[in-house]
C-alpha cells in the first residue's frame, strides 16, 4: 500500500491577535480526493484558518504541512487553485474579457510578461469548459450574473492545473438556480478529475449531500466525518447555539 500524504497537515494551530484567541489547538489532515466542507459562523474563524494553509498569516505556534513539506519549504504553490470571499464581485467596470480572466490563472505560473505557451492556451480552454463558460469568453466581466462570474473565477483557478481547489464562501450573492449547477460542476471535478476540494461557507443549508467530511471551526475544531449525521450532532447546535438537526429537514429524499 502507498502511503498516502495528505494535502495538508496541521498540527495544534493557534493563533491570538492582540490578546485575542482566534483558533486554538486546530489540528486536521485533508487527504487527496476528499472532498470536504469547512463550515463555522462568521467570526470563527474559518477565513484565518485557511489563510493559514494558503501562509497568507502567520500562526503563533503550531505546524503546517502541505503535500508531506514544511510550510515554510513548499514551492509547489500551483497545485492549488484559491477562490477567495467576493472574488466574483468584481469591478463590474473592470475591462477584461472572460477570456483574460481566465488567462490570469496562467500568468501567475509563467510571469506577467512570459509568452503564452500553446499549453497556456489549451489549460485555459480547459478551464473554460469544465466550468461551463466557453461561450462566454469573449464577454466583459462586468456584463455577466453573479453565478457566470462565480463560473469564470473558479475557471481562473483551474487553469493553472492545481490538485486542490480551496472555495471561500463562493455562493455569496449567488441565486440558487446557479448554485445547484454549481455544486453540480464540483461534484464531477472531485469524481472524475479526482480534484481536492475544501469548500468553506457558513451556511448550514448549503451543504450539499454529496460533501464527503464536515469540519467545524469556531475557534477551535469539530470534525465529522459523515455531514448527514453532523446537523443532528449536539456538538453543532452547541457551536452554532441553535437547534441544528432543525436545518436539515429539506434534505430528506
Amino acid at each position: 500500500m502507498t502511503f498516502d500524504v495528505p494535502v495538508f497537515d496541521v498540527k495544534n494551530l493557534m493563533l491570538t491577535i492582540n490578546e485575542q484567541t482566534i483558533l486554538e489547538n486546530i489540528s486536521l489532515q485533508i487527504h487527496k480526493g476528499e472532498y470536504t466542507a469547512l463550515i463555522g459562523p462568521n467570526g470563527g474563524g474559518k477565513t484565518t484558518l485557511i489563510r493559514l494553509l494558503l501562509g497568507l498569516q502567520k500562526a503563533n505556534s503550531g505546524e503546517i504541512r502541505l503535500f508531506g513539506v514544511l510550510q515554510k519549504d513548499f514551492q509547489n504553490w500551483d497545485k492549488i487553485g484559491y477562490v477567495p470571499q467576493r472574488a466574483a464581485q468584481v469591478d463590474l467596470n473592470f475591462p477584461a474579457t472572460v477570456l483574460e480572466v481566465v488567462m490570469m490563472g496562467r500568468t501567475a505560473k509563467r510571469g506577467f510578461f512570459g509568452r503564452e505557451r500553446e499549453e497556456d492556451v489549451l489549460a485555459v480552454e480547459e478551464a473554460m469548459q469544465k466550468m461551463d463558460v466557453t461561450h462566454l469568453k469573449a464577454r466583459l466581466i462586468g456584463t455577466l450574473s453573479g453565478g457566470q462570474r462565480q463560473r469564470v473565477m473558479i475557471a481562473r483557478a483551474l487553469a493553472s492545473k492545481p490538485e486542490v481547489l480551496i472555495l471561500d464562501e463562493p455562493n455569496t450573492g449567488v441565486d440558487i438556480v446557479s448554485q445547484q449547477r454549481f455544486y453540480a460542476l464540483l461534484r464531477e471535478l472531485n469524481s472524475k478529475e479526482k480534484l481536492t476540494i475544501l469548500f468553506i461557507t457558513h451556511d448550514i443549508g448549503v451543504i450539499a449531500d454529496d460533501i464527503g467530511r464536515l469540519l467545524t471551526v469556531n475557534q477551535s475544531l469539530l470534525t465529522c466525518n459523515d455531514p448527514k449525521e453532523a446537523m443532528s450532532c449536539a456538538e453543532m447546535s452547541k457551536l452554532y447555539g441553535i437547534d441544528a438537526h432543525l436545518l436539515h429537514n429539506h434534505h430528506h429524499h
